[in-house]
Protein backbone atom coordinates (compact mmCIF):
# COMPACT_ATOMS: atom_id res chain seq x y z
CA UNK A 1 0.00 0.00 0.00
CA UNK A 2 1.55 3.25 -1.12
CA UNK A 3 1.99 6.07 1.35
CA UNK A 4 2.25 9.64 0.19
CA UNK A 5 5.31 11.72 0.94
CA UNK A 6 5.15 15.07 2.73
CA UNK A 7 6.39 18.27 1.21
CA UNK A 8 7.14 21.52 2.99
CA UNK A 9 5.38 24.64 1.75
CA UNK A 10 5.90 27.97 3.51
CA UNK A 11 7.33 26.07 6.53
CA UNK A 12 4.01 24.33 7.07
CA UNK A 13 2.77 20.88 6.20
CA UNK A 14 0.51 19.82 3.41
CA UNK A 15 -2.25 17.41 4.54
CA UNK A 16 -1.29 13.74 4.77
CA UNK A 17 -2.92 12.20 1.72
CA UNK A 18 -5.15 9.26 2.48
CA UNK A 19 -5.68 10.14 6.16
CA UNK A 20 -8.91 12.09 6.34
CA UNK A 21 -11.01 13.24 9.25
CA UNK A 22 -12.23 9.74 10.01
CA UNK A 23 -8.69 8.42 10.33
CA UNK A 24 -7.62 11.39 12.42
CA UNK A 25 -10.50 10.73 14.79
CA UNK A 26 -9.49 7.08 14.97
CA UNK A 27 -5.91 7.94 15.85
CA UNK A 28 -7.18 9.97 18.76
CA UNK A 29 -8.88 6.90 20.25
CA UNK A 30 -7.11 4.82 22.86
CA UNK A 31 -7.94 1.24 23.68
CA UNK A 32 -6.81 -0.49 26.86
CA UNK A 33 -5.12 -3.80 26.21
CA UNK A 34 -3.62 -6.60 28.22
CA UNK A 35 0.15 -6.64 27.98
CA UNK A 36 2.78 -9.17 29.00
CA UNK A 37 5.98 -8.08 30.65
CA UNK A 38 9.00 -10.35 30.33
CA UNK A 39 11.33 -10.67 33.29
CA UNK A 40 13.11 -7.33 33.76
CA UNK A 41 16.80 -6.62 33.83
CA UNK A 42 17.73 -3.45 35.70
CA UNK A 43 19.37 -0.75 33.61
CA UNK A 44 19.97 2.97 34.13
CA UNK A 45 17.61 5.20 32.17
CA UNK A 46 19.90 8.21 32.06
CA UNK A 47 20.81 9.91 28.81
CA UNK A 48 24.26 9.46 27.32
CA UNK A 49 25.94 10.67 24.16
CA UNK A 50 25.78 8.03 21.44
CA UNK A 51 28.96 5.98 21.37
CA UNK A 52 31.28 7.02 18.57
CA UNK A 53 28.89 9.70 17.37
CA UNK A 54 30.18 12.96 16.01
CA UNK A 55 29.06 16.29 17.33
CA UNK A 56 27.73 18.19 14.36
CA UNK A 57 28.16 21.92 13.88
CA UNK A 58 25.47 23.56 11.80
CA UNK A 59 22.43 25.76 12.09
CA UNK A 60 18.89 25.60 13.41
CA UNK A 61 15.66 27.17 12.26
CA UNK A 62 12.13 26.71 13.58
CA UNK A 63 8.78 25.75 12.09
CA UNK A 64 5.17 24.94 12.91
CA UNK A 65 3.96 21.36 12.53
CA UNK A 66 0.30 20.41 12.27
CA UNK A 67 -0.37 17.62 14.82
CA UNK A 68 0.00 14.23 13.17
CA UNK A 69 1.62 15.57 9.98
CA UNK A 70 5.28 14.74 10.69
CA UNK A 71 6.96 12.27 8.35
CA UNK A 72 7.37 9.81 11.24
CA UNK A 73 3.53 9.61 11.42
CA UNK A 74 3.34 10.11 15.19
CA UNK A 75 -0.09 11.34 16.30
CA UNK A 76 -0.22 14.64 18.11
CA UNK A 77 2.90 16.65 18.98
CA UNK A 78 5.28 14.31 20.85
CA UNK A 79 7.69 15.07 23.69
CA UNK A 80 5.73 18.00 25.07
CA UNK A 81 6.22 19.93 21.84
CA UNK A 82 10.03 19.65 21.93
CA UNK A 83 10.76 18.00 18.58
CA UNK A 84 12.93 18.35 15.50
CA UNK A 85 12.99 17.62 11.77
CA UNK A 86 16.24 16.36 10.24
CA UNK A 87 17.73 16.62 6.78
CA UNK A 88 16.92 13.69 4.43
CA UNK A 89 20.31 12.06 5.00
CA UNK A 90 20.06 12.24 8.79
CA UNK A 91 16.38 11.24 8.72
CA UNK A 92 17.65 8.16 6.86
CA UNK A 93 14.39 6.81 5.49
CA UNK A 94 12.71 7.11 8.95
CA UNK A 95 15.51 5.21 10.76
CA UNK A 96 15.94 8.23 13.06
CA UNK A 97 12.26 8.42 14.02
CA UNK A 98 11.69 8.40 17.77
CA UNK A 99 15.33 9.08 18.63
CA UNK A 100 16.54 12.15 20.49
CA UNK A 101 19.24 14.74 19.87
CA UNK A 102 20.63 17.42 22.15
CA UNK A 103 20.91 20.79 20.42
CA UNK A 104 23.02 23.59 21.90
CA UNK A 105 22.59 27.16 20.69
CA UNK A 106 23.45 30.68 21.82
CA UNK A 107 21.19 30.65 24.90
CA UNK A 108 21.25 27.03 26.09
CA UNK A 109 20.45 23.43 25.18
CA UNK A 110 17.35 21.39 24.45
CA UNK A 111 16.69 17.68 23.99
CA UNK A 112 14.36 17.19 21.03
CA UNK A 113 12.65 14.09 19.62
CA UNK A 114 13.04 13.32 15.91
CA UNK A 115 9.52 13.26 14.45
CA UNK A 116 9.93 14.70 10.98
CA UNK A 117 12.05 15.20 7.86
CA UNK A 118 13.10 18.58 6.47
CA UNK A 119 13.39 18.10 2.68
CA UNK A 120 15.13 21.43 1.91
CA UNK A 121 17.62 21.14 4.80
CA UNK A 122 21.24 20.28 4.10
CA UNK A 123 23.17 17.95 6.40
CA UNK A 124 23.79 19.76 9.67
CA UNK A 125 20.65 21.88 9.44
CA UNK A 126 18.02 21.03 12.05
CA UNK A 127 14.50 22.44 12.03
CA UNK A 128 13.17 22.74 15.58
CA UNK A 129 9.67 23.24 16.86
CA UNK A 130 9.11 26.77 18.07
CA UNK A 131 8.94 25.57 21.66
CA UNK A 132 12.31 23.80 21.31
CA UNK A 133 13.92 26.72 19.48
CA UNK A 134 12.96 29.08 22.31
CA UNK A 135 15.17 27.01 24.63
CA UNK A 136 18.27 27.91 22.59
CA UNK A 137 17.50 31.35 21.13
CA UNK A 138 14.69 33.88 20.71
CA UNK A 139 12.26 33.06 17.90
CA UNK A 140 13.02 36.40 16.27
CA UNK A 141 16.55 35.19 15.50
CA UNK A 142 15.11 32.96 12.78
CA UNK A 143 18.33 30.97 12.25
CA UNK A 144 21.20 30.44 14.70
CA UNK A 145 24.45 28.43 14.79
CA UNK A 146 24.22 25.24 16.84
CA UNK A 147 25.98 22.03 17.71
CA UNK A 148 24.08 18.80 18.27
CA UNK A 149 24.56 15.10 18.90
CA UNK A 150 22.37 12.01 19.32
CA UNK A 151 21.45 10.73 22.78
CA UNK A 152 21.47 7.10 23.96
CA UNK A 153 18.78 6.00 26.45
CA UNK A 154 17.04 9.36 26.94
CA UNK A 155 14.55 9.50 29.83
CA UNK A 156 11.25 7.99 28.71
CA UNK A 157 7.94 9.75 29.35
CA UNK A 158 6.20 6.41 29.85
CA UNK A 159 5.66 2.89 28.51
CA UNK A 160 5.50 1.93 24.86
CA UNK A 161 2.38 2.17 22.75
CA UNK A 162 1.51 0.89 19.29
CA UNK A 163 -0.56 2.44 16.51
CA UNK A 164 -2.01 0.06 13.91
CA UNK A 165 -2.22 1.93 10.60
CA UNK A 166 -5.60 2.79 9.16
CA UNK A 167 -6.39 0.28 6.42
CA UNK A 168 -4.62 -2.63 8.13
CA UNK A 169 -6.40 -5.99 7.87
CA UNK A 170 -5.54 -9.70 8.18
CA UNK A 171 -3.69 -9.48 4.85
CA UNK A 172 -1.88 -6.18 5.34
CA UNK A 173 -0.43 -4.95 8.62
CA UNK A 174 1.49 -1.77 9.44
CA UNK A 175 2.55 -0.96 13.00
CA UNK A 176 3.93 2.27 14.47
CA UNK A 177 5.77 1.79 17.79
CA UNK A 178 5.70 4.94 19.93
CA UNK A 179 7.97 5.86 22.84
CA UNK A 180 11.07 3.74 22.14
CA UNK A 181 13.60 6.46 23.00
CA UNK A 182 16.40 5.05 20.84
CA UNK A 183 16.17 4.30 17.11
CA UNK A 184 14.59 0.92 16.42
CA UNK A 185 16.75 -1.72 14.76
CA UNK A 186 14.01 -4.29 14.16
CA UNK A 187 10.32 -4.99 14.72
CA UNK A 188 8.91 -8.53 14.70
CA UNK A 189 5.34 -9.73 15.02
CA UNK A 190 3.69 -13.05 15.79
CA UNK A 191 0.04 -14.16 15.89
CA UNK A 192 -1.83 -17.42 16.47
CA UNK A 193 -2.10 -17.99 12.72
CA UNK A 194 1.50 -17.04 11.90
CA UNK A 195 4.92 -17.55 13.40
CA UNK A 196 7.39 -14.78 14.00
CA UNK A 197 8.10 -12.54 11.03
CA UNK A 198 10.31 -9.50 10.65
CA UNK A 199 8.61 -6.32 9.52
CA UNK A 200 10.03 -3.89 6.96
CA UNK A 201 10.68 -0.28 7.88
CA UNK A 202 8.88 2.26 5.69
CA UNK A 203 9.99 5.82 4.95
CA UNK A 204 7.07 7.18 7.00
CA UNK A 205 7.79 5.50 10.35
CA UNK A 206 5.54 2.44 10.17
CA UNK A 207 6.81 -1.14 10.06
CA UNK A 208 5.12 -3.25 7.42
CA UNK A 209 4.02 -6.87 6.98
CA UNK A 210 2.95 -6.59 3.35
CA UNK A 211 1.29 -10.02 3.42
CA UNK A 212 -0.39 -9.41 6.75
CA UNK A 213 -0.17 -11.39 9.99
CA UNK A 214 -3.69 -12.68 10.37
CA UNK A 215 -6.51 -11.38 12.53
CA UNK A 216 -4.47 -11.14 15.73
CA UNK A 217 -4.07 -10.60 18.57
CA UNK A 218 -0.37 -9.99 17.99
CA UNK A 219 2.79 -10.25 19.98
CA UNK A 220 5.25 -7.54 18.97
CA UNK A 221 8.98 -7.63 19.70
CA UNK A 222 11.00 -4.42 19.46
CA UNK A 223 14.80 -4.23 19.41
CA UNK A 224 16.58 -0.88 19.47
CA UNK A 225 20.04 0.14 18.34
CA UNK A 226 21.36 0.10 21.94
CA UNK A 227 20.48 -3.59 22.30
CA UNK A 228 17.34 -3.21 24.44
CA UNK A 229 14.44 -5.52 23.61
CA UNK A 230 10.78 -5.28 24.65
CA UNK A 231 7.96 -7.75 24.01
CA UNK A 232 4.36 -6.52 23.85
CA UNK A 233 1.41 -8.92 23.92
CA UNK A 234 -2.28 -8.44 23.26
CA UNK A 235 -1.94 -5.95 20.40
CA UNK A 236 -5.23 -6.14 18.51
CA UNK A 237 -6.10 -5.47 14.89
CA UNK A 238 -7.68 -2.10 15.65
CA UNK A 239 -6.72 0.25 12.81
CA UNK A 240 -6.26 3.91 13.71
CA UNK A 241 -6.20 3.30 17.46
CA UNK A 242 -3.24 3.99 19.75
CA UNK A 243 -2.88 0.96 22.02
CA UNK A 244 -1.02 1.70 25.28
CA UNK A 245 0.99 -0.94 27.12
CA UNK A 246 2.69 -1.11 30.52
CA UNK A 247 6.08 -2.05 29.02
CA UNK A 248 8.83 0.58 28.72
CA UNK A 249 11.58 0.03 26.17
CA UNK A 250 14.22 0.09 28.90
CA UNK A 251 14.55 0.88 32.57
CA UNK A 252 14.02 -1.18 35.71
CA UNK A 253 10.60 -2.43 34.57
CA UNK A 254 11.52 -3.01 30.93
CA UNK A 255 11.62 -6.36 29.18
CA UNK A 256 14.99 -6.00 27.56
CA UNK A 257 18.17 -7.69 26.43
CA UNK A 258 21.55 -6.59 27.80
CA UNK A 259 22.75 -3.33 26.30
CA UNK A 260 25.59 -3.45 23.78
CA UNK A 261 29.15 -2.88 25.07
CA UNK A 262 29.27 0.45 23.25
CA UNK A 263 26.07 1.59 24.96
CA UNK A 264 27.28 0.43 28.39
CA UNK A 265 30.62 2.18 27.91
CA UNK A 266 28.89 5.52 27.41
CA UNK A 267 26.07 5.15 29.97
CA UNK A 268 26.83 8.13 32.15
CA UNK A 269 24.77 11.16 33.06
CA UNK A 270 24.92 14.27 30.94
CA UNK A 271 23.56 17.22 32.82
CA UNK A 272 23.39 20.52 31.06
CA UNK A 273 21.80 23.71 32.30
CA UNK A 274 18.94 24.75 30.09
CA UNK A 275 18.41 28.46 29.78
CA UNK A 276 15.17 29.68 28.34
CA UNK A 277 15.26 33.19 27.07
CA UNK A 278 12.05 34.99 27.88
CA UNK A 279 13.06 38.63 27.46
CA UNK A 280 11.54 40.63 24.61
CA UNK A 281 13.82 42.07 21.90
CA UNK A 282 15.49 45.32 22.93
CA UNK A 283 13.89 48.51 21.64
CA UNK A 284 14.89 49.11 18.06
CA UNK A 285 16.12 45.53 17.57
CA UNK A 286 15.18 44.17 14.18
CA UNK A 287 12.72 41.30 14.18
CA UNK A 288 13.24 38.62 11.55
CA UNK A 289 9.95 37.20 10.30
CA UNK A 290 9.70 33.46 10.98
CA UNK A 291 8.65 32.82 7.39
CA UNK A 292 12.04 34.09 6.19
CA UNK A 293 14.14 31.82 8.40
CA UNK A 294 15.02 29.53 5.46
CA UNK A 295 15.69 32.31 2.97
CA UNK A 296 19.45 31.98 3.46
CA UNK A 297 19.56 28.22 2.80
CA UNK A 298 20.66 28.52 -0.79
CA UNK A 299 23.52 30.86 0.10
CA UNK A 300 24.66 29.06 3.27
CA UNK A 301 27.80 26.87 3.10
CA UNK A 302 27.57 23.24 4.12
CA UNK A 303 28.19 22.72 7.87
CA UNK A 304 31.21 20.85 9.14
CA UNK A 305 31.20 17.95 11.59
CA UNK A 306 33.70 17.50 14.38
CA UNK A 307 34.45 14.26 16.16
Amino acid sequence: MAHSQHRRVSRRRLPRWGLGATAAAGVAGVVAIAVGISQATASPACAAVAAGSAQTSGEATHYVLTPGDGNCSYPGLPNGGLFVALSPGEYDGSAACGSFIEVTGPDGSVTAEVVDQCPPCQAGHVDLSEQAFERIAPLAAGEVPVTYHPIVDPPLPGPLSVLVKTGSNPYYLALLPIGAGNPLASVQVSSPAHGWQALTRTSYGYWLAAGGAGAGPFTVRLTDTAGHQATLTGITLSPGVVQPTSVPMYGTAAAMAPASPAARATAKHRRRARIRRTASPAPGQATIPRQNARAVLAASPSPSCTG
